[in-house]
Order: C-alpha cells, then sequence, then structure tokens
C-alpha cells in the first residue's frame, strides 16, 4: 500500500455523505476535502461513483482490503481472477503481489473499467481488465489459482467454483456484513470455508439496495414505544452481528453511537434503541413488522447455540445448494434464517 498508495486510484470527483443527501467533491475545486475523503482513515470507504442516489462503486477502506488479500493467500506466480475492478487499486495490489500478467479482472461498467486500465497502465502494472458480468466470472482465463470479489453476494455463483482450481481459494464478501474464504475441494464439487471478517460491502450491480434509514422511517407509520429488556450497546459485538445476519437477514443494525442503536428493513420498517443512565433501554418503532421481536427471537437463538463467535461461523457451496454453519465446543450445526427473506432483485458485477 505504501509503494500504489490509494489516491493514485481515486478519480478527480468523489462523493460525501452531508446528512441528507450525496454530493460531489471535486479534486481541482475542493483539493484539501478531496484528500480528506480519500484518506479518511483505515476504516473508512471513499464513494467514487453514485447511481440512481445510491453507491454504486468505491474505494474500499484500507483495512478491509489489506484483510481481504491476507484471506485470499496469493503468492508470486499465481493466476488470480479480480471480479469487480472498480478503481483499479485491488487490481494494482494483487499484481504487485503475483507479477505481471498474472491478474484478470472483470468490471460491469465499461467506463469505470477504462479508467481503471487507464491507472494500471499509469502505474506500469500488466493487468487484464475485462468488461463482464462478474457472476459468470472470466472464463478463457480459468483455471485460477485465487479468485476475490470486491462486491458483496447472497449466493456464491457456482461459475466461480467451476473457474477455480481444486485446491484453489475464493475470497468474496457475503450478505454486505462479512467476508468469507473458501477452498475448492479436490474433486471440484465443492467449496468451503470460514468467516474471515466483518464488514459492510455494495451489492451486485442491479440489486435492489433498498431505502436508507431516514426513508424508511418517513414511510414507517404504526410507531410504539416502550422498554427492552437487552442494551443496545450490546449490538456493537460484531459475533452477535453476524449470527443475526444469518438468523434475521432482513433487518440492517446500525450503532453509530455507543448507547444507541438503529435497526430498519431496508423497505418499510424501523426501530431505534437507546441505553439510559438508570440501566433502561427504551425503544421506538414503527412500521408493518415488528423488528424488535425478530431481534429477540434471533439474539435468543444465538445464546441458545452458545454464543459462536463470527469466527466459528463457515459456509459450504456445491452446485446446487449453500448454507451457513458454525463449528462450535465440538459441534457443528446448520444455520437457517428464522422468516424467509425477502428476495432483492437479481443483478451483476458491482
Amino acid at each position: 500500500m505504501e509503494t500504489l498508495p490509494r489516491h493514485r486510484f481515486a478519480p478527480d470527483q468523489v462523493w460525501a455523505w452531508n446528512g441528507s443527501h450525496w454530493v460531489a467533491v471535486d479534486r481541482s475545486q475542493a483539493p484539501e476535502r478531496w484528500a480528506a475523503e480519500v484518506y479518511r482513515g483505515p476504516y473508512h470507504s471513499t464513494v467514487t461513483q453514485i447511481k440512481d442516489g445510491l453507491p454504486s462503486s468505491s474505494l474500499s477502506c484500507s483495512s478491509v482490503v489489506a484483510d481481504m488479500l491476507d484471506s485470499l493467500m496469493a503468492e508470486p506466480g499465481h493466476q488470480v481472477l479480480e471480479l469487480g475492478t472498480g478503481t483499479g487499486w485491488n487490481a494494482a495490489l494483487l499484481a504487485l503481489r503475483v507479477g505481471p500478467g498474472r491478474v484478470t479482472s472483470a468490471e460491469v461498467d465499461p467506463q469505470l473499467a477504462a479508467e481503471a486500465r487507464g491507472r494500471l497502465e499509469a502505474a506500469g502494472l500488466d493487468v487484464a481488465v475485462h468488461v463482464g458480468d462478474g457472476a459468470l466470472g472470466w472464463a478463457p482465463g480459468a483455471p485460477y489459482d485465487r479468485l476475490i470479489a470486491t462486491y458483496a453476494v447472497e449466493t456464491v455463483p457456482w461459475e466461480w467454483v467451476r473457474q477455480t482450481r481444486p485446491g484453489g481459494r475464493i475470497v468474496t464478501p457475503w450478505g454486505r456484513l462479512g467476508h468469507i474464504a473458501l477452498t475448492v475441494a479436490d474433486d471440484g464439487r465443492s467449496a468451503s470455508g470460514w468467516v474471515q471478517g466483518l464488514g459492510t460491502f455494495m451489492p451486485s450491480r442491479g440489486v435492489d439496495q433498498g431505502l436508507e434509514l431516514n426513508q424508511v422511517r418517513r414511510r414507517g407509520g404504526g410507531r410504539t414505544e416502550g422498554l427492552f429488556p437487552r442494551s443496545a450497546t450490546a449490538l456493537h459485538d460484531a459475533n452477535l452481528l453476524f449470527a443475526l445476519r444469518v438468523l434475521v437477514p432482513d433487518i440492517r443494525v446500525s450503532t453509530a453511537g455507543g448507547a444507541v442503536a438503529w435497526l430498519h428493513d431496508g423497505h418499510s420498517s424501523w426501530a431505534s434503541l437507546t441505553d439510559h443512565e438508570d440501566g433502561r433501554t427504551t425503544f421506538v418503532q414503527g412500521g408493518p413488522l415488528r423488528l424488535l421481536d425478530e431481534l429477540a427471537r434471533g439474539w435468543a437463538e444465538w445464546e441458545r447455540a452458545g454464543q459462536p463467535s463470527l469466527f466459528d461461523f463457515g459456509m459450504t457451496r456445491t452446485e446446487s445448494d449453500q448454507w451457513i454453519w458454525s463449528d462450535h465446543d465440538g459441534e457443528r450445526r446448520r444455520w437457517e434464517p428464522l422468516r424467509a427473506p425477502r428476495r432483492p432483485a437479481c443483478g451483476s458485477a458491482a
């Protein structure tokens, strides 16, 4: 990252959230503010494209980029497929690691692909950037030793497994709240592996991202208030958050404040929890679904399972099925949502 700093791969226009909507920050007009957005910190991403009012591409935060590349275990000489070129920074770091002519990257957006190709060439890096749907991988270059996606999927495309050699490794964000590393079985008929970390990722292009919290709050009626038996602060626990993502996948939790937590379903229901100095936790919620009832059910199920950690969870993908499992205290169990999730529209690569 010191050799290839992120500002070399940032576009001249990035986007900042002003509290109500995204606003453009132009490098030529506001260079200091532009630099501040590019280098907000190791745990902050930089939005580089907006489509239909929502972020559609970004420079991922440095900590997540490093974590995912570490999980990939790429070595010099490996053939690597990256899906979701974006700005080209991740592909550049990969090329520096594995060597010239060994990284192939696919990007669904022709403009992003062209711009990334130009940045990679300017950096003197030999990376093949193609325009294509990441869900299909890039068959002409297969088989690959390593495959990495820079956008989240609910179901790992089987083409990714098919195009990765036996013993090869696939790293991808799953469900917008973590990333996994799968190893392809010796017979090529499955891939399995562990959750590697927690983070929020953009979904594949074309997937319905749902509404923002402030939009949901404007839609959600039927407001109720009361006391909640659990602490809002406890929702900072990454282990609990991942278990809730598996058990109640429609609920999105944000904890941008020590004693307050917000929940919403991206559609029409929302809730908030607030801890008070006297030990009480109060709630407010609105909309047709009682999200706090679902939250409590998921929370209790995680506790009954022995409170497995984030790193106790894993995934197995076969050609016909995919499932999440945990291996905790010597017991492996398969996890299913407590209620069938609302299915988003299908999409292609980010």
